[in-house]
Formats: C-alpha cells, sequence, structure tokens
C-alpha cells in the first residue's frame, strides 16, 4: 500500500503551505483537506494569477488529481459556491470532474456565524479574535450531536428541516437576539442539495482503495501547529487539530498509511487574531524589522 505524504503548517498559519501543496500536487492523484473550514486560506499563483482557496483542497488546479475535502472539514455551502465562481472568473475549469465530498463532514451555517460573533461580543476584552466564520459554533454542535452532516442534506429533506429546526431553536434559546428566516435558509438549501449531490462520496474507502492501487495521495492541513486545541496556544487556537492527529481523524486514515510529513516554515512569524506571541519585539529592535517584513509581506 502506498503511503500518504502530509504537508502541516510549524507555526500559527501563513506558512505558505497552499505553495507547498502547489508544487507537489502535479505529482499527486488525490489531495486531501483534512480539517478546518472557510477560516482558512491558500493563495496559489499560476501563470501570474492568484487563486484564492479557503475550502477548495489548493489541489484543485491540478487537472489530472482528484481533490477531497474529507470528514473532518466543517463546510458552509454557500462560501464554497462563492469561492468556486470567483475561482472560475479567474480561469479555474473542470472543477466538477475533480472535487469530491466526504458524506460525514459537517455543514457550518449561517447562524453559526452569527453565533460566532455574538460569542465574541460576549467575551468582550476576553474575545479570541475567531475569523467569525462559524467554525467554532459549528465543531461545537458536532460535539454536542445535533450537527448536521452533508448526508443529512442529501437524503430525506424533511429530516433535514426537522434537524435544522431544532439547532436553531438550541441557539435562539441560548441567543434570544439570533434571527433566523427558516423558511428562507430550507429553499435556499433544497438548491444547494441538487447542487452539491454529484460530488458527495464516502470518501474513507475511497481513499484507501486510492492507497492500494499504489496512488500518489497528498493531505493538505489547515491552519497549523501552534492553532491546535489541543496542542497550541490554547484557548487562543483553532477548534479542530491541524497537527497530525488531524489527518487521521478528518480522513479515516490509520497511521500506518503516513509516510512523509513536511512542516512548512517562514523566517519571519506571524498570527492571526488574538492570544500570546512570544516571538514579538515590542522594542526599537521590533519598530526596526517591521518594515523590512512589509515588503516581504
Amino acid at each position: 500500500m502506498a503511503k500518504v505524504t502530509v504537508i502541516l503548517g510549524a507555526q500559527w498559519g501563513d506558512e505558505g503551505k497552499g505553495k507547498v501543496v502547489d508544487m507537489l500536487a502535479g505529482e499527486a492523484d488525490l489531495v486531501c483537506r483534512c480539517q478546518g473550514g472557510n477560516n482558512a486560506g491558500h493563495t496559489v499563483v499560476v501563470d501570474k494569477t492568484e487563486y484564492d482557496f479557503h475550502l477548495l483542497p489548493s489541489g484543485i488546479i491540478n487537472p489530472k488529481c482528484k481533490s477531497i475535502i474529507g470528514n473532518g472539514v466543517v463546510v458552509h455551502l454557500p462560501g464554497l459556491f462563492d469561492e468556486v465562481k470567483k475561482n472560475e472568473d479567474k480561469g479555474l475549469t473542470g472543477w466538477k470532474d475533480r472535487l469530491l465530498i466526504s458524506d460525514r463532514a459537517h455543514l457550518v451555517f449561517d447562524f453559526h456565524q452569527q453565533v460566532d460573533g455574538l460569542q465574541e461580543q460576549e467575551k468582550g476584552h476576553r474575545s479570541l479574535g475567531t475569523t467569525k466564520k462559524g467554525i467554532g459554533p459549528a465543531y461545537a454542535s458536532k460535539a454536542t450531536r445535533n450537527g448536521i452532516r452533508v448526508a443529512d442534506l442529501l437524503e430525506d429533506f424533511d429530516a433535514f428541516a426537522d434537524k435544522f429546526r431544532t439547532i436553531v431553536a438550541s441557539y435562539q434559546r441560548m441567543f434570544p437576539t439570533l434571527s433566523v428566516d427558516i423558511d428562507a435558509e430550507l429553499g435556499r438549501y433544497k438548491k444547494y442539495a441538487e447542487q452539491i449531490r454529484p460530488l458527495v462520496i464516502e470518501t474513507v474507502s475511497y481513499i484507501h482503495s486510492s492507497l492500494q492501487k499504489g496512488k500518489n495521495v497528498l493531505v493538505e492541513g489547515a491552519n497549523a501547529a501552534m492553532l491546535d486545541i489541543d496542542f497550541g496556544t490554547y484557548p487562543y487556537v483553532t477548534s479542530s487539530n491541524c497537527s497530525i492527529g488531524g489527518v487521521c481523524t478528518g480522513l479515516g486514515l490509520p497511521p500506518s498509511t503516513i509516510g512523509e510529513v513536511i512542516g512548512v516554515v517562514k523566517a519571519y512569524t506571524t498570527r492571526v487574531g488574538d492570544g500570546p506571541f512570544p516571538t514579538e519585539l515590542k522594542d526599537e529592535i521590533g519598530e526596526s524589522y517591521r518594515p523590512l517584513v512589509l515588503n516581504l509581506v
């Protein structure tokens, strides 16, 4: 059986993982996302065209490989289709033949994003500086077992609607100011269900079958080690395991299939949001470096 190559961020993100994935994707048969959501962002430049990916794996540009959004990813469907449209306008083609989405992936709804903002407001000066993309609340729904998966959307829509109403009511009890037009949302998701249906498969067996056939599988981590919910600078972290453990749980891979693990670092360090940043120089030396770093960015 072939081994999986894994690309992970080793700092606080923005190390250039997307560029590394893009370089290696030319030899890959599958490029897989294992965790996170559209709070992550990878930028890839091809022939002077800049593509921005948040949910789409960076390998989607490669016309010869499949791109997989694994079960450990939380998917905001409006954001996914908006991302596809923006990249199509820049020249991305043929993605429908290459993108596969796990039926076990959980959905991020707009109300999750609203809740994200409301929770940050409640924390006041102790806010975490989240991207307010609803990632934390969506993973919280998953953990409390009232989350909704892609499979729920595609199977029985009446059952999906019941689950949707239940989870909205649960959040409205916690946040009375939360406003959700349930009928409008359900109408929107009925359309999304048909758009996404051709892309959805059971990805665990698909990846295992590919490895047994000797296919080259590349895993693209989102966020970075210091943002890992267990091993990062808690509580100023993301809501998933973005170190090696997330690869196993987010794609259904046993540890024995993990081959080379590549940690990406950069010479200067930045972090998004709030939280401890021990490498920051808050003196005249740091001020003298700042223009140099801005020029590098």
